[in-house]
């Protein structure tokens, strides 16, 4: 699988869209946790392929430890942190693999994807694999601006990102994560679909 189009920067525009559709997808997220629908286990090792995609060196960090307190292994943990599901339950596969895939594709799958996670899963439990998916990308899409910036000041800057990509997205995050919760608050509030992969197949 290629990385290079997942760990291409994700632009301002992509950030908010990501802010955005992370703050629809939270209660959904919170709905399949409190019903048992997706374990922690699960929920991690679907964050774990995504930041492996993206390439995101704070959220590796984090979810690395709340996955290992959730009962993976460390070596478990990096295997997937280097895109090996060896140990990955045949149960979750698909859910691992169309992470990756919404990934890869800047948060932009195919329809055809998201029939197949259908087909695997119940309804409830796709939207929570979409929605864990959606959650993990706005950790990565502010996480690895502030990576990098941090270890600018120790002198060893993410040579993929200038220091103007990182405060646009460090000091506009100020400005579209709280938008970005407002216009999900609305969005869902007027009833528009939670999903709208209608405009693109794979």
């Amino acid at each position: 699988m290629s990385k290079t189009v997942g760990r291409r920067l994700y632009s301002i525009k992509e950030s908010y869209v990501i802010t955005y559709l992370a703050f629809r997808s939270m209660p959904k997220l919170l709905y399949v946790k409190k019903h048992n629908l997706l374990s922690q286990q699960f929920i991690e090792r679907i964050m774990l392929s995504v930041t492996e995609v993206n390439g995101c060196d704070i959220c590796s960090y984090v979810h690395t430890k709340i996955a290992l307190e959730a009962g993976m292994t460390n070596e478990e943990i990096q295997k997937m942190l280097g895109g090996i599901i060896d140990d990955v339950p045949l149960k979750e596969v698909h859910g691992i693999m169309y992470g990756q895939h919404y990934a890869n594709a800047r948060g932009n799958p195919g329809t055809d994807t998201w029939n197949q996670l259908n087909s695997v899963y119940n309804k409830d439990t796709a939207l929570g694999i979409l929605a864990a998916t959606r959650v993990i990308m706005f950790g990565n899409a502010y996480g690895i601006p502030w990576s990098s910036f941090s270890k600018r000041i120790k002198g060893k800057a993410d040579q993929r990102i200038s220091l103007g990509y990182e405060l646009s997205i460090l000091l506009g995050s100020f400005i579209m994560i709280p938008i970005g919760g407002l216009h999900a608050l609305f969005v869902g509030l007027m009833g528009i679909p939670y999903i709208n992969f209608t405009d693109k197949t794979d």
